[in-house]
């Protein structure tokens, strides 16, 4: 029996249990340079996005987060926000955003965006009034501070992008920090009016429609105001390719007084219902702190984590351990699982050799589903996209220029989406803001639609099982083992008279495994070659026991 067949009653009787809808959800980022053209000027738009929403919808997913599309030098395309509260031109109007919100609910889809509210654009009107002067009203709107006496910036903290933390501002004699860009500086989140203006900007989204907020670096929003040095980081084996590298970042960052400002959050987006919120928490100490911004009722739904973003290898220990990490007990957070985004290189060129990316993707799509907590697909994904390699002169991504040739360029995984097998893949324009990889060209929308044996045919089984399974949606970890390139994990629910264990089995190798303890039961979905007492390269098998 597949995904679609299956019958739904326990799907229903979790409605019926008042499950939230974004527990266990499955989400689609969208990221818009790169969705889809409307007026063919090689850079994606909000039109795009919505002309293309039934391709999202057709996954059967619950939600879309779309990057950023505010007004913006696009310095950092789009993380520099210069007005909170408006579309940047090249994306489109607030009305193309109203009617993107009006087709998506259409749709059936959930509407999530991001919010940045750690930092802006030095372009943005605050900024420009906090600069001009020590005495305005938004002076300490922004981090500022004097020049240590022989002139040195205020503390040795150090960029994301590379470089001081601090730059020098004549206009009134001090450096402000900048945790990225210097063109981002960092906004003084320990200042109420600071959090009252983010909080207005949350309620202008809210009352366009949104659904809920991914909260972008949020364990930037404050600062140690004490401006203490950041102790160098430990000896490691790993090449260090920023100067952010060398240090503990335990002062320009995470300051125990994020989880108040959360709170405040929490409570503005309590009033519009079911709105979900998600933070992006990476770092040193991400998991304390994603369960930090997570805890209880009254601070955010989920976190974002980086457990399987930036891993060069995915193994069973690494699945294990991320989910060790959020058992089902009463008070602690949710977790919010992704592979890809648009700041990570694509999973099927990390984690696998080129000969293996089909049998793999399609093993990554059931463990992606599989997991407990939201599960997140970047476009693309669903095709089986792979990273492209953009040549020096072609990059547009400010940390891969800065820190060329040892940091991965981004702009490998923002290339347009093919939407046909034609040379400019039916983005909408001749000339894409990026190339969009010759490989990928024949990994279309088009081509894989009505393919049954395709991922994109495959992505919409999975997905459609995980809906229709409460111990897959909701379920908790009852076991989870290693045990070499074996990866068993096994899911349960027992919840308003719905009952479910699912076990989850999984080859993350390209080598056959012999001998594997197949279960008993009813058998959800297989993919690649599962033997009677095996599992073929990259295979998997999910059972109903």
């Amino acid at each position: 029996m597949t995904a679609l067949e299956m019958p739904s009653e326990n799907a229903g009787k979790m409605q019926e249990n008042n499950v939230l809808w974004w527990r266990g959800a499955a989400i689609y980022q969208i990221y818009p340079r790169s969705f889809m053209d409307a007026n063919g000027d090689g850079i994606g738009d909000l039109p795009g996005i919505t002309s293309r929403l039934d391709h999202v919808a057709s996954l059967g997913v619950d939600a879309i987060w779309i990057s950023p599309f505010f007004t913006s030098p696009m310095k950092d395309f789009g993380y520099d926000v210069a007005d909170y509260r408006d579309v940047d031109p090249i994306f489109g109007t607030l009305a193309d955003f109203d009617a993107l919100i009006v087709r998506a609910h259409d749709l059936g889809l959930k509407v999530l965006i991001d919010q940045v509210y750690s930092h802006t654009s030095d372009e943005h009107e605050w900024f420009v009034e906090s600069r001009a002067s020590r005495d305005n009203p938004k002076s300490d709107w922004y981090v500022w501070a004097d020049a240590k006496p022989d002139g040195t910036p205020p503390s040795n903290w150090q960029s994301v992008f590379g470089g001081p933390a601090w730059t020098w501002d004549a206009r009134r004699g001090q450096y402000y920090l900048h945790n990225f860009l210097n063109c981002q500086p960092q906004l003084n989140g320990h200042n109420p009016d600071v959090q009252h203006a983010l909080l207005d900007v949350a309620r202008f989204w809210l009352d366009r429609g949104v659904d809920g907020f991914r909260i972008d670096a949020l364990n930037f929003a404050m600062h140690d105001p004490q401006l203490r040095d950041n102790p160098p980081a430990p000896a490691t084996d790993r090449q260090r390719t920023r100067p952010f590298d060398f240090q503990r970042k335990i002062h320009n960052m995470s300051h125990p007084d994020i989880p108040g400002f959360i709170e405040r959050i929490r409570a503005v987006t309590d009033q519009y219902g079911a709105i979900f919120t998600v933070a992006e928490v990476g770092g040193d100490d991400a998991e304390a702190e994603m369960k930090a911004f997570t805890q209880g009722d009254t601070r955010l739904n989920s976190a974002y984590g980086f457990n399987f973003l930036y891993a060069d290898r995915l193994t069973p220990g690494l699945v294990c351990a991320a989910l060790a990490e959020w058992p089902d007990e009463e008070g602690l957070g949710w977790p919010s699982w992704a592979f890809e985004n648009h700041d990570a290189p694509r999973a099927v060129s990390r984690w696998c050799a080129p000969e293996d990316r089909d049998l793999f993707a399609r093993m990554k799509m059931l463990l992606l589903a599989s997991l407990r907590g939201n599960i997140i697909l970047y476009q693309g994904e669903e095709l089986g996209l792979t990273q492209v390699d953009i040549p020096f002169d072609q990059l547009q991504d400010p940390e891969a220029i800065a820190n060329w040739p040892l940091t991965l360029s981004r702009d490998g995984a923002r290339t347009p989406m093919p939407w046909e097998n034609s040379p400019q893949g039916g983005f909408g324009s001749d000339a894409p803001w990026l190339p969009l990889g010759e490989e990928n060209l024949a990994r279309s929308v088009a081509d894989q639609h009505a393919d049954p044996a395709s991922l994109l045919a495959l992505t919409r089984t999975v997905i459609a099982l995980r809906k229709a399974s409460p111990a897959l949606r909701c379920g908790s970890v009852s076991a989870c083992v290693a045990d070499g390139p074996l990866l068993r994990v096994e899911r349960a629910y027992e919840g308003g008279g719905v009952s479910e264990t699912v076990v989850c089995l999984f080859n993350l190798s390209p080598e056959p495994i012999d001998d594997v303890e197949i279960p008993q039961g009813e058998t959800l979905c297989t993919v690649n070659s599962v033997l009677s007492a095996g599992l073929g390269p990259y295979a998997a098998l999910l059972v109903r026991v």
